[in-house]
């Protein structure tokens, strides 16, 4: 195994772990947990752009790059998950009958 793929296998490995539900908040403080998601998201997503910008100009390393953009891929399809769930909740409050 290259040791390039490998450093890309443990980005992804690193950044799994945030789809999953900790225990520990499993309701107490849902609004500073979510909180703290947006802010992890938003840092992805400017580390990654940050990335881009520096491989663009030719001072990053092509793998980084790489690895960057798997990261905001998966940070995206996780907040995308995360809107269609509350989406699916919403609707079925409105068709609840009153």
């Amino acid at each position: 195994m290259d040791i390039r793929s490998l450093s890309a296998a443990s980005g992804y490995a690193a950044a799994r772990p945030a789809t999953k539900i900790d225990p520990e908040h499993s309701g107490s403080d849902a609004g500073a947990l979510l909180k703290n998601s947006f802010q992890d998201f938003t840092a992805t997503l400017q580390q990654s752009e940050q990335v881009s910008v520096s491989a663009m100009t030719g001072g990053a390393d092509p793998h980084a790059l790489v690895q960057a953009l798997a990261q905001t891929e998966l940070a995206v399809e996780t907040a995308v998950t995360v809107r269609n769930k509350v989406v699916e909740a919403y609707q079925e409050i409105l068709r609840m009958p009153v």
